[in-house]
């Protein structure tokens, strides 16, 4: 707005230099740039990370099971560890043997993180494995993959105005830099006797 506003003053006002008028068009270039190629680079990379994402999410579904296992025994060690893609995070894990039996039918035994407060032999729960039956995490859920297409989108939009005003800042320096080197010149064309009583008399 304070770029619309400079020029409206600007544009019939005897002071008004090239350099005033073009650091006002400046700026409503970059107003501009702002309200308009931001949301579209936005919009643009959202969505392209959103297609890359759900079809993420596909393929882990696709590639990951959830297989049934049973508990040999409780190991010792860290004996409650938090989940980290648990959606409150406050689900615990306790850290068992267990045996499970892979999609593809191949029998394993390994150190699993059992959902289960106190976890006894031959008690029963689920894990994540691959169709070789190597546990694996659990699959993308679309919500969780929306909202990093979101970010993203949001990021993408804020990186570009923050380019549009380094862009704006530069042009605008440039510009007052030149503004001083043609001061400079005037003045030395002056010279230093410029304001003395009877000079050039």
């Amino acid at each position: 707005m304070r770029a619309i506003s400079g020029l409206w003053r600007w544009r019939h006002n005897p002071l008004c230099r090239a350099t005033d008028l073009a650091e006002a068009w400046v700026a409503l270039a970059a107003l501009l740039l702002i309200l308009v190629a931001a949301p579209v680079v936005g919009s643009l990379v959202g969505g392209l990370a959103q297609d890359t994402l759900q079809e993420s999410v596909r393929d882990q579904r696709a590639a990951r099971h959830l297989v049934t296992a049973t508990v040999v025994r409780k190991l010792q060690g860290s004996p409650l560890d938090s989940d980290p893609e648990a959606a409150t995070g406050r689900d615990r894990r306790t850290r068992v043997l267990a045996d499970w039996t892979a999609p593809d039918g191949s029998v394993h035994q390994g150190q699993v993180m059992a959902g289960l407060d106190t976890p006894q032999p031959g008690d029963q729960f689920k894990i994540w494995t691959d169709q070789q039956g190597r546990t694996v995490a659990r699959p993308l859920d679309s919500a969780t993959a929306a909202t990093h297409a979101v970010l993203a989108g949001v990021g993408a939009a804020l990186l570009a105005i923050g380019l549009v005003e380094a862009g704006r800042r530069l042009v605008v320096w440039r510009m007052v830099r030149a503004r001083y080197a043609r001061w400079d010149q005037a003045w030395d064309k002056a010279g230093p006797d410029w304001g003395r009583t009877g000079t050039g008399s």
